[in-house]
């Protein structure tokens, strides 16, 4: 499992927190040093069933310094995915990867529907 996070991130450390709580075991990855690649963006958003614009940290100064909001509209998925590949603080976080499931961002009952089956350890 696959842990990409921006260590300074508050929601990335509540998610972390959260995994570690429940013994879920996982490989860190800083996503500012190495920045997930076109092919594993295509990957991951494939495999999650999301559309391509939840993948964007609509939050982050980079994506409102570069006002994304207006031109995300009409960029074609490949521009998108080539964006996102470019800077890892274009990419919403946190992200985990396990196999087919992709978690986007950190909402608890989520990752515990998704990661424990429902149940609350």
């Amino acid at each position: 499992m696959k842990f990409i996070e921006y260590p300074k991130c508050t929601t990335c450390k509540k998610a972390k927190k959260w995994l570690d709580e429940h013994g879920i075991k996982y490989t860190d990855r800083h996503i500012k040093d190495e920045n997930p690649t076109y092919e594993e963006l295509k990957l991951w958003q494939s495999e999650s069933g999301l559309p391509l614009k939840k993948f964007f940290n609509t939050s982050g100064m980079l994506y409102r310094e570069m006002q994304l909001k207006d031109k995300l509209s009409e960029m074609s998925e490949d521009e998108m995915l080539k964006l996102l590949a470019t800077d890892g603080m274009l990419v919403k976080r946190p992200l985990l990867i396990d196999g087919s499931t992709v978690l986007i961002g950190f909402k608890e009952t989520q990752w515990q529907e998704a990661l424990c089956g429902g149940d609350d350890k």
